[in-house]
């Protein structure tokens, strides 16, 4: 499959997909994405710039959302402007989608409607490249069942997605036989390295993270053998406005990306 330019899947080099939560303003968007591109290119990593104009999931009614759709779109479209890096975004239930298609180049459908059959289709016929968040209720072999949805309408240009299963109360697992089971979706497999380690409510009004997992999980999914791998990155994360627990540094991912390069050269070329 060709994504934005490039070759993926499971013989070539992985692509990366990666930026903060949600648009927190247009010079940090520009600043961000430059770091990510400069440090993508001389690694010679396939690159997607991703954030999020409104982030509707949130644990809590009063939580930071982002910027909403038309200032989050002009900064995105500034971003692929000035920056020539594709984008990607995620897309709600009541999203004007044929407006955000205008503008990016991958939509990503969050994990808690992958179910959703006419929110699916819908996010299909826009004819872009769909990320699909699996679902942390399904099962990994039940993801051939949402892209049949998506197929149904005549969209080809499929990414499955693994982010963890729900494990008890506020907690995830992520299933590394997941990885090889959603193969049989014949789509690219990506792995998110960084919604995996989150504690989804577990801080009460937000959600949790353990951070100092993204590492661990990145380099495990990489040993399998993914086509691509997810991660978002902040300057600060800790003084993030969503998703901070769970968000890995920007100053780090440089040797993080550098180590994941290697892994992934050792299992493609076996």
């Amino acid at each position: 499959m060709k994504l934005c330019g490039f070759n993926i899947g499971l013989t070539e080099p992985f692509f990366l997909i990666a930026g903060p939560c949600v648009i927190e303003g247009e010079q940090f968007a520009i600043d961000t994405a430059g770091q990510l591109k400069e440090m993508t290119a001389e690694l010679g990593i396939p690159f997607i710039y991703k954030s999020s104009f409104d982030k509707a999931n949130r644990t809590s009614g009063s939580s930071f959302r982002g910027p909403g759709i038309d200032e989050g779109l002009r900064i995105l479209a500034n971003v692929k402007k000035q920056l020539q890096v594709p984008v990607l975004t995620d897309v709600h239930e009541d999203t004007p989608i044929e407006l955000v298609a205008s503008v990016v180049d991958v939509l990503q459908t969050p994990a808690f409607l992958c179910r959703q059959t006419n929110f699916m289709q819908r996010v299909a016929r826009a004819q872009l490249p769909v990320n699909i968040k699996k679902g942390q209720f399904l099962s990994p072999w039940e993801m051939k069942q949402v892209v049949a949805k998506v197929r149904a309408v005549g969209n080809e240009q499929i990414l499955v997605c693994e982010r963890g299963a729900s494990f008890g109360y506020n907690n995830l697992v992520s299933d590394m036989r997941s990885l090889v089971i959603m193969r049989d979706t014949h789509c690219p497999v990506v792995f998110d390295a960084t919604h995996s380690v989150q504690l989804p409510g577990g801080a009460g009004t937000t959600t949790g993270g353990q951070r100092e997992f993204v590492p661990v999980l990145a380099r495990a999914a990489m040993a399998v053998g993914i086509a691509g791998l997810f991660m978002e990155t902040h300057p600060d994360p800790d003084r993030a406005p969503s998703d901070g627990p769970n968000m890995w540094p920007l100053s780090e991912m440089r040797s993080l990306l550098t180590l994941l390069k290697e892994i992934d050269q050792v299992v493609k070329r076996g």
